[in-house]
């Protein structure tokens, strides 16, 4: 399934399409439930180096998911094109670099980076009303759920993380890569300018997203014996 489909594969397929995008939407549920719990309990802004001397760009805030959404939604949807098989691996583990994230949010558990920008929190809003308008597509780009609720620092960034994804899944396709590299920076970019994270959350997402891919895509040279053949003393 590396490889373009006829239609008829494409029919056979769509059951395991539609199970890779419902665990990947659940996993996304259980990590944005996590984040909301973060935001119940105190915790410390750090001081950072780099974010304290990038200037805060307000329309960079507001626009920053949608951006996110723009760039990712056509790569991803290539990758399903040219790779359907590669891109089922790709939800399954953006799955699991979802639920990792969500652990690391409640172990965790830093403050805004930039407190007199970070939104209103929960404020009057209950926990399942706030909860509901996250996982809402309509309610979190709408109405800025995200930026409104999530207030405090969420190790590692999800924009970070996502996009860099998409990096590894598309490296084969040297046009590919490069529009996926460019969508990464400019994620990177605007979640710095938007004083979103801090910037020790995109050096987390680097590294938590590329060893579930390694993990998961790379496959192990053997430079020795057969592991069996040394056991029997071959």
């Amino acid at each position: 399934m590396d490889g373009p489909l006829h239609l008829r594969d494409w029919k056979r397929l769509l059951p395991v399409l539609a199970g890779v995008v419902v665990f990947r939407l659940a996993c996304y549920a259980v990590m944005t439930g996590l984040a909301l719990l973060n935001e119940l309990r105190p915790a410390p802004t750090l001081p950072d180096l780099i974010v304290s001397r990038l200037p805060f760009l307000p329309w960079v805030n507001q626009v920053n998911y949608l951006a996110w959404l723009l760039l990712y939604l056509p790569l991803s949807f290539a990758l399903l094109v040219i790779a359907p098989g590669r891109w089922v691996r790709y939800m399954v583990t953006g799955g699991l670099v979802s639920l990792a994230r969500g652990v690391c949010i409640v172990l965790t558990g830093m403050g805004a980076p930039d407190p007199v920008h970070a939104g209103a929190g929960l404020g009057g809003k209950g926990v399942l009303s706030a909860y509901l308008d996250l996982i809402s597509p309509l309610g979190v780009f709408r109405d800025g759920a995200a930026c409104a609720y999530l207030t405090k620092d969420l190790f590692f960034s999800g924009h970070a993380a996502t996009t860099f994804l998409l990096v590894l899944y598309l490296w084969p396709w040297p046009r590919l890569r490069l529009a996926a590299l460019a969508a990464h920076g400019i994620m990177v970019a605007t979640v710095l300018f938007a004083h979103l994270h801090y910037s020790i959350d995109i050096v987390g997402a680097w590294a938590v997203t590329f060893a579930f891919f390694a993990l998961r895509e790379w496959q192990p040279r053997e430079t020795g014996p057969p592991l069996g053949k040394v056991l029997r003393g071959a």
